[in-house]
């Protein structure tokens, strides 16, 4: 590999810290796999966008960027599990949105509806920091189609493009954004239940605090400082260590 085919060219630190896509889960995963598993928690049959909606939802947010190179910006799991083949890395921070801790988990994700468990969407806010992949435009295709099956499994998120600044120039970027119209998005929980959701909710993901934990590990990696995911974490800490 040369340097310019070395995605991590930026951030040799996050060769170690992003998962191999080939390796990732969710490369092969489909939403119908989830269909058993949502039945058994009582979900009506079309609790998820079908194939056909979210492919006409992929194509809607990508038309007119045909043949062009696709930039992702991810705030939460994507940052180390994009799962999609990209040919670059670049830290980035888009302006007049935030991280939020509202994406609440009872499906079995990293929660249970006895232990909820909490992870991040973007809403509106001040800023936000993250890491900003480009995928090569022969593979823009295929791979948003991969992205488009974990991200757009249902109505959490609105797809849509951002000005991110990636201090080596401002690309136009994919992202998800927090639809308000979802149930499960919880924009009204008390910090009190969110420090617990988090350091008690698990499911077939993992647990919402390895969850917080490796957005911790990415931003210390970058020498990034964000107040609400370190402070979140002490408090997640505090309270696993209060309770054990």
């Amino acid at each position: 590999m040369t340097k310019a085919s070395d995605p991590f060219i930026h951030h040799p630190v996050l060769r170690e810290r992003i998962v191999e896509p080939e390796k990732s889960s969710f490369r092969t995963f489909e939403p119908s796999d989830l269909d058993e598993a949502m039945r058994e928690l009582g979900m009506p049959e079309n609790w998820r966008y079908t194939d056909e909606q979210r492919e006409a939802l992929r194509k809607a947010t990508l038309a007119g960027r045909e043949g062009e190179d696709l930039w992702v910006f991810a705030y939460g799991s994507l940052m180390w599990n994009p799962a999609f083949l990209f040919a670059e890395v670049r830290h980035g921070c888009i302006d007049g949105y935030a991280r939020s801790f509202c994406l609440y988990d009872t499906r079995g994700g990293r929660g249970t509806k006895e232990q909820p468990g909490l992870m991040a969407a973007l809403d509106k806010g001040e800023h936000c920091h993250g890491l900003v992949f480009r995928i090569a435009a022969d593979l823009a295709e295929a791979e948003s189609r991969i992205l488009f099956k974990r991200e757009m499994l249902m109505g959490s998120y609105v797809p849509g493009f951002v000005s991110c600044d990636t201090g080596l120039g401002s690309v136009e970027a994919l992202t998800f954004v927090a639809n308000h119209a979802a149930p499960h998005i919880r924009t009204d929980i008390p910090y009190a239940d969110k420090v617990r959701f988090i350091a008690t909710g698990t499911g077939r993901l993992g647990s919402s605090r390895e969850y917080l934990e490796n957005l911790a590990d990415q931003f210390e990696a970058l020498g990034i400082d964000d107040p609400e995911v370190f402070g979140l974490l002490k408090d997640v800490r505090a309270f696993s260590g209060a309770a054990d």
